[in-house]
């Protein structure tokens, strides 16, 4: 949701101190969300500590009565949300997200598939000032809704899926959960990887470095994770393979590499760091500047109509040249 487009009106008693009650109607871009999550796409700004007071005090009310935080928003709902203070930034303090639009795979009234580039950011925060969301945003003022289905690493190109109505998001997450997406991606990594078709089950923990740097790595505590690798193409001193996501826990193709000794080629976090020094420079032979990483391939249903989709992105140029540098070992199998 970019914005609130609905009436305002003002309570009397609140024209004082300059602050507005606004009375919300809900509609489809809203329906089926918590009133807490609402609540904070909406005061933007106000603490969360705030948000929650406000909903226990029964300041908040659905339909002119009172509800807690896990009350799901109706189609037609009337929202009353009492006047919130949200902090002024300084002048220049707001960071200038720039319009952005991006190769789009699949397009209608529900969802949007995108191919995004490596090297960019899905989503601000984190040292990145704006990422594809923001941008799409920006470029698409007259969006209602539009909401990431899921992520990819900023180092990761390829299938990016939005969702344009809540109850799409709803949908696709709750096919994401029941794992109900097939998503493929593809990874060269160095060495020649022994097997045609390799299921990798390693549960993943997620933590951060002393500088607050997100990481994840094998633990015998950490969530349960499995992917599936098929061998592609085999080339002297590289593999290409082809990774099949049974869970989407972060990192997941990048952490199962590293753990089983084939490290993706170019990864700055999980990587072989001289390898990968060795083919960023200049004039390298083979060489590449970017992680070898590339979403590929997602069939999904389609939220509405209940068809599957199958969505396809080419291999970005810079990967396509890498592959062409290498000798190849021999046919796979």
């Amino acid at each position: 949701m970019n914005e609130l487009r609905h009436q305002i009106e003002t309570e009397p008693r609140s024209r004082a101190n300059g602050l507005q009650v606004a009375y919300v109607t809900i509609d489809e871009s809203s329906e089926g969300q918590r009133i807490d999550n609402f609540l904070l796409k909406v005061a933007k700004g106000v603490p969360k500590s705030h948000i929650y007071r406000v909903l226990r005090s029964g300041e908040v009310r659905v339909n002119k009565g009172r509800i807690d935080a896990t009350y799901r928003l109706k189609l037609g709902d009337v929202v009353r949300i009492p006047p919130m203070r949200v902090a002024e930034k300084a002048d220049g303090e707001a960071a200038y997200v720039p319009a952005g639009e991006f190769p789009v795979l699949f397009e209608d009234t529900h969802v949007l598939v995108i191919d995004k580039p490596a090297g960019v950011a899905v989503h601000g925060g984190s040292g990145v000032a704006f990422g594809v969301i923001e941008q799409l945003r920006r470029a698409r003022p007259d969006a209602k809704f539009l909401e990431l289905v899921h992520r990819l690493d900023r180092e990761t190109s390829g299938i990016l899926v939005l969702a344009k109505k809540r109850s799409a998001l709803v949908n696709l997450h709750e096919q994401i959960r029941g794992n109900g997406m097939d998503k493929r991606y593809f990874a060269c990594v160095a060495g020649e990887f022994p097997n045609a078709r390799q299921h990798v089950k390693l549960p993943l923990y997620k933590y951060n470095t002393p500088d607050g740097e997100r990481r994840v790595r094998v633990q015998a505590d950490g969530l349960p994770s499995h992917t599936v690798f098929n061998r592609v193409k085999a080339f002297e001193e590289f593999t290409l393979l082809e990774a099949e996501l049974k869970t989407g826990r972060t990192h997941q193709i990048r952490v199962h590499l590293q753990s089983t000794g084939f490290p993706i080629v170019g990864d700055d976090k999980y990587g072989d760091f001289a390898l990968n020094k060795a083919l960023s420079r200049s004039g390298a032979r083979p060489g590449i500047k970017r992680m070898f990483l590339h979403a590929h391939k997602l069939t999904f249903t389609h939220p509405q109509t209940g068809a599957p989709v199958t969505v396809s992105a080419p291999l970005p140029g810079e990967c396509v040249e890498f592959l062409q540098q290498l000798s190849p070992l021999g046919a796979a199998g």
